[in-house]
């Protein structure tokens, strides 16, 4: 699998997940372009891939706002020439009592981790179809899609609803060669790895709880050429936790 001078935009990509992505196409030789709303730590994340002799570009952008999304895919087209991978990955919590959420905030998560998806993934794929070869998406949906704690509504609507939208994409963008596929992670630690305890790696069948390079290693799998086959799919990178039967002794 080779990344050499393919254009790949990662959302969110100031720090956790995301970063870990952005690192991982700038070492296949990826240019890549970090979309956050953060400037300072995108920033540095921007150093850090430089470093590393790295084709980077940062765009200030709110995933909210459309008006921010349609700018991000102009300036990229416009420094890069192209536009061939997205890995949609900005997003944000909301774990409050569903009697105290407000009408506010359920609109932001929806408009922060849903919609973005929608309209990061039409307005990239304006420029990907002129592509030869199409292009790739990869949103980032989570285990809460599938299975919940209490208080989560707002996210576990968002997360639900990116695994629908992610198939439904990949039927309607199937024409103009561009795959779209889905990761929901599990626990993965973004923080200090050696804070975590005996009892958070042992409670994974994987023995361990995931790292932002689990989910790296994944959208490289998803977004090569070699594997364009796949589309359509929501891959579960959790370690185990989902098909694990827990009952309380």
């Amino acid at each position: 699998m080779t990344f050499k001078n393919k254009v790949v935009i990662v959302t969110g990509a100031a720090n956790g997940i995301g970063r870990g992505v952005a690192l991982a196409y700038a070492e296949k030789g990826a240019k890549v372009v970090i979309a956050d709303v953060k400037e300072e730590p995108g920033s540095q994340t921007v150093s850090e891939l430089k470093q590393l002799g790295a084709d980077v570009l940062f765009v200030k952008t709110d995933v909210r706002n459309e008006v921010d999304i349609i700018s991000l895919m102009k300036r990229v087209q416009k420094t890069y020439g192209r536009i061939d991978i997205i890995i949609n990955n900005a997003g944000k919590g909301l774990f409050k009592s569903l009697y105290e959420v407000t009408l506010e905030e359920w609109d932001d998560i929806i408009q922060t981790n849903l919609r973005s998806v929608f309209l990061c993934s039409r307005e990239a794929a304006k420029y990907m179809r002129e592509n030869e070869e199409g292009g790739s998406i990869v949103n980032m949906a989570s285990t809460r899609a599938i299975m919940s704690e209490p208080n989560s509504e707002g996210y576990a609507a968002t997360k639900g609803g990116i695994v629908a939208l992610t198939h439904a994409l990949a039927a309607s963008l199937s024409e103009d060669h561009i795959t779209v596929n889905a990761i929901s992670p599990g626990w993965i630690h973004t923080g200090d790895y050696t804070q975590l305890t005996a009892i958070d790696h042992e409670q994974h069948l994987s023995k361990r709880v995931g790292k932002p390079d689990d989910i790296a290693r994944a959208c490289l799998y998803l977004t090569a050429k070699e594997n364009d086959f796949i589309t359509g799919i929501n891959l579960i990178i959790d370690g185990g936790m989902t098909k694990k039967m827990i009952y309380e002794e």
